[in-house]
C-alpha cells in the first residue's frame, strides 16, 4: 500500500475516533494471547517427576487444548493459579482468599475495581459489600444485570486495613489483570476510582478531571468515573456518575428509560 494511501487511512481511522469521544491514546506493546495462557494455573501440568530440577515460579506453559472461545474454562484455570499465588508476602499472609472476578466471560462491559475490602475477602466475590450494592443498583439503572458485566479487581488480594495497594502489589498482580483483559476481551472499561485508573491508564490526573470522556486501551475503551464508595462519603457526586453512565449506555448502543 503507498505510503500516502495509509496515512489517509490512519487519519481518517483517528478522526473516527475522535467523533466518537476518545480524547486520549494509550501507548502500549500489544497483549501477547499466547503469553496469557502462561499465566494459568499448573494444574493441569502435573506430569510424572522429572530427574532436572527446574526453579518452581507462577508461570507455567501453555495449556493444551485452550481454545479463545473457552473464556470461562481459561479463566477458571487462571483463577486457580492466582488462588495460589504468595507474590506478595504480606498480602498472602493476611488474605483469607483471593477475589479474583465475577460475572459473564464474554462481557462487552467490565468494571474496574482497586481491590478487595472486608466483606470481599470473607466472600471471595468482588463488591459485595455496600460500595458493591450500590454498584449493582448503578448497573442495573444501566438495564444491566450483573451476570451480564465482568467486575474484577486491580488486586486480587485485600491489603490490610482496606490500605491503596502498593506499587509493586498492582505490578505484581497486573500479569493477572491483563490475562483476565485478553481473556473476556470487552469493548468497554469503566474503572471505578482513582487508584483503578492510575494503575490501568498509567495517568495521574484527577478523577475528576479523567471522568466524562473516553481512553483507548489495547483497542478497549476506557471510560473513568468515581468509585461507588466515595459515592457513599459524598452522595452530591452522583449525578456525575449518572452523566459517565449515560454516555456508556449512549456509546454501547443500549437506550436507558425515560431518553
Amino acid at each position: 500500500m503507498a505510503a500516502g494511501s495509509a496515512d489517509r487511512i490512519l487519519l481518517h481511522r483517528l478522526e473516527s475516533l475522535q467523533r466518537a469521544g476518545v480524547t486520549h491514546l494509550i501507548r502500549r506493546s500489544p497483549i501477547d494471547v499466547c503469553a496469557v495462557d502462561e499465566v494459568s494455573a499448573g494444574v493441569e501440568q502435573e506430569t510424572a517427576p522429572s530427574n532436572t530440577d527446574t526453579k518452581k515460579t507462577d508461570h507455567v506453559p501453555m495449556i493444551a487444548g485452550s481454545t479463545h472461545s473457552d473464556q470461562q474454562g481459561r479463566l477458571d484455570v487462571l483463577q486457580t493459579t492466582v488462588a495460589a499465588c504468595t507474590r506478595c508476602e504480606e498480602l498472602a499472609r493476611t488474605r483469607t482468599q483471593t477475589v479474583f472476578g465475577a460475572g459473564n466471560p464474554n462481557a462487552r462491559l467490565v468494571f474496574l475495581g482497586e481491590a478487595p475490602g472486608a466483606d470481599e475477602d470473607r466472600q471471595g466475590i468482588p463488591f459485595v459489600g455496600r460500595a458493591g450494592q450500590l454498584l449493582t443498583r448503578i448497573i442495573e439503572a444501566c438495564t444491566l444485570s450483573r451476570e451480564d458485566v465482568y467486575i474484577l479487581n486491580i488486586l486480587k488480594c485485600r491489603p490490610p486495613g482496606n490500605r491503596n495497594p502498593l506499587p509493586e502489589e498492582a505490578g505484581h498482580c497486573r500479569e493477572y489483570l491483563n490475562a483476565q483483559l485478553a481473556i473476556i476481551e470487552p469493548e468497554f472499561i469503566v474503572c471505578l476510582g482513582a487508584v483503578a485508573a492510575h494503575n490501568l491508564l498509567e495517568m495521574d490526573a484527577p478523577i475528576g478531571r479523567m471522568r466524562g470522556k473516553f481512553y483507548l486501551y489495547e483497542g478497549i475503551r476506557v471510560l473513568c468515573t468515581y468509585h461507588p464508595a466515595y459515592l457513599l462519603r459524598n452522595p452530591a457526586a452522583k449525578p456525575p456518575v449518572w452523566e459517565d453512565m449515560q454516555l456508556l449506555m449512549s456509546e454501547m448502543g443500549i437506550e436507558l428509560p425515560g431518553k
